[in-house]
């Protein structure tokens, strides 16, 4: 029978000992390096720890080390500064009552929001060298050298929709020095053995955020030109040992601003990883499995659809799992199927529903249903 491999998006919850020293770091105040590095350590190594045992095949870091997904470049890459809120989501905008509700039970996001302020280059790629080094340290602790495992690392494209442009003269300036300065990253963490995951929920989600006041066609033409950037990113990287993951956003709002699958997929498709990672569990986009079942699918493109909601505690059933793995096997064959998540477990720093004990059921109901699914394939 077919072992249908298993994985998720990439961030775990960081904990409440940690997520003080993250904050700190983000916001440049004074912290104790020793302790920040032992902490992260002992942090990666659970959860790489809590993966394996949950018969996690494709693991990653759980990125540990970083506030966020979205925003941890900026002590990398020069250009950046000051601070912005954001613009509330289109669809949380209607409810304020609800945004209140929702802070109540997630947390606020407490990172800084740069912007643009000058010329982006590559300064310090030291943190993204102190990650591998924890994350080799604990697939070793795991016995789980040389196996697969993935690290996240912001695309292009997303880096534009967090960070507004204060300084170049049109998006695609702002895009080709990103590609340039964000290549070395992602060029790093394939040379060292892992697949890399670019984040793009620039894709959909920020079609109701970051790129909320475009039209529709504006939007689209601006989703093609990240696509293109990411392309010449890596462009010297091998699509087989690539993935890519395409969001709505990891909230419980209703969501009703979400622009459809069916008017990005033929842009995500254009993309040169071979993985895609995408929401498919939550009650908004569950039903888009339709989508792909008509989309002209390359033959190298893998589909790694989220099973489980990364937004509720409840722990989906393994039957229900296995019927979703099911539907996308019939599409693409169980070969070109891997087991995810909607979204990650711990966005942000500080942030998030999920209890991290409900986080470990959850994966283990992931193997369980996909044990279930290969059986009957």
């Amino acid at each position: 029978m077919p072992h249908i491999r298993t994985t998720h998006v990439g961030s775990m919850p960081r904990g409440e000992n940690l997520t003080p020293l993250l904050i700190a770091r983000d916001r440049g105040e004074p912290y104790d390096v020793a302790e920040f590095d032992a902490k992260v350590s002992a942090a990666v190594d659970e959860a790489v720890r809590h993966q394996v045992e949950c018969g996690v095949d494709i693991v990653s870091d759980g990125e540990i080390g970083k506030i966020g997904y979205s925003t941890y470049m900026i002590e990398r890459l020069s250009g950046f500064g000051g601070h912005v809120d954001r613009k509330s989501a289109l669809d949380l905008a209607e409810h304020p009552a609800l945004v209140k509700k929702l802070s109540a039970m997630m947390g606020s996001q407490d990172f800084v929001r740069a912007s643009c302020i000058g010329p982006i280059k590559l300064v310090n790629l030291e943190p993204l060298h102190e990650d591998i080094r924890r994350f080799k340290a604990a697939l070793a602790q795991e016995g789980r050298e040389g196996t697969q495992a993935f690290m996240n690392a912001a695309s292009p494209g997303l880096i534009t929709a967090f960070q507004v442009n204060k300084y170049y003269p049109s998006h695609e300036a702002y895009l080709a020095d990103l590609a340039e300065a964000m290549r070395t990253e992602y060029e790093t963490i394939v040379d060292e053995g892992f697949y890399l995951q670019l984040d793009c929920p620039d894709l959909a989600m920020s079609r109701h955020t970051g790129y909320q006041d475009l039209s529709e066609a504006e939007f689209l033409k601006v989703a093609e030109e990240n696509v293109a950037a990411l392309n010449a990113a890596t462009a010297n990287i091998p699509p087989e040992r690539m993935r890519m993951h395409i969001c709505w956003g990891n909230y419980e709002g209703p969501h009703d601003h979400d622009i459809p699958l069916e008017r990005v997929v033929d842009i995500i498709l254009k993309a040169r990883p071979a993985t895609i990672l995408f929401e498919a569990a939550n009650p908004r986009h569950e039903h888009e499995w339709k989508v792909w079942a008509d989309a002209k699918i390359p033959d190298h493109k893998v589909l790694a659809p989220g099973l489980i909601d990364t937004c509720s505690n409840y722990v989906e059933h393994p039957e229900l799992i296995a019927q979703r793995i099911e539907r996308f096997a019939g599409i693409v064959g169980a070969e070109r199927v891997v087991a995810s998540t909607d979204c990650g477990f711990g966005t942000f720093a500080g942030y998030g529903k999920i209890d991290p004990d409900v986080t470990w059921k959850k994966l283990r109901s992931l193997r369980e249903g996909a044990d279930i699914a290969g059986a009957r394939l």
